[in-house]
């Protein structure tokens, strides 16, 4: 939703300035909590609560924090605050996309998704994201799943790039190339 993303970068770009200059942590410590952050503020059951008129503030903040895993810091103790306070707890999963992306951005990476037919081994799994590398020309952090529906071969995005190498793909292919 672009406004959603419209709300949420000003957020975004602030904690990640709040990161990037923290002497507390570094950039990747920041990256795994709001990764966090953001989970838990999708979850239905904490969208309910930021929701309901009954929860203060303060216990909203306090119930949030208590669900984390990771050690929070003063600067995120505050930045829950905030968006507590100004009733943007529930933009917190696009801030955390955001802020992932600007942290991308400025190690010159990005994610990519590798989805395959079948289990990747590491070795090929290093060989593969070699290839994309050079393709793409930067360094890529992969999640890989499988989908045994592709029935071989991979499907590869980076950011809004796709590469489909699948089965599934070519016979698509194949089947609009003769109904044409």
């Amino acid at each position: 939703m672009a406004e959603t993303a419209t709300i949420a970068r000003p957020y975004a770009e602030a904690l990640f300035r709040v990161a990037s200059e923290s002497s507390a942590g570094n950039l990747g410590a920041w990256s795994e909590l709001v990764s966090e952050m953001g989970l838990v503020a999708a979850a239905p059951e904490m969208q309910a609560l930021a929701d309901d008129p009954n929860v203060s503030g303060d216990k909203l903040v306090e119930l949030f924090l208590s669900v984390l895993k990771s050690p929070v810091s003063e600067e995120a103790r505050r930045f829950v605050q905030l968006l507590v306070d100004n009733d943007r707890l529930t933009v917190l999963p696009e801030i955390a996309e955001q802020f992932h992306a600007l942290k991308n951005q400025r190690e010159g990476s990005a994610d990519v998704q590798i989805t395959s037919a079948f289990p990747i081994e590491d070795a090929s799994l290093k060989d593969l994201l070699a290839s994309l590398e050079r393709k793409f020309g930067r360094k890529l952090v992969p999640t890989v799943a499988v989908d045994p529906s592709l029935i071989g071969g991979v499907r590869v995005q980076v950011g809004d790039e796709v590469l489909d190498t699948s089965v599934r793909a070519r016979l698509a292919a194949m089947q609009a190339a003769l109904t044409a």
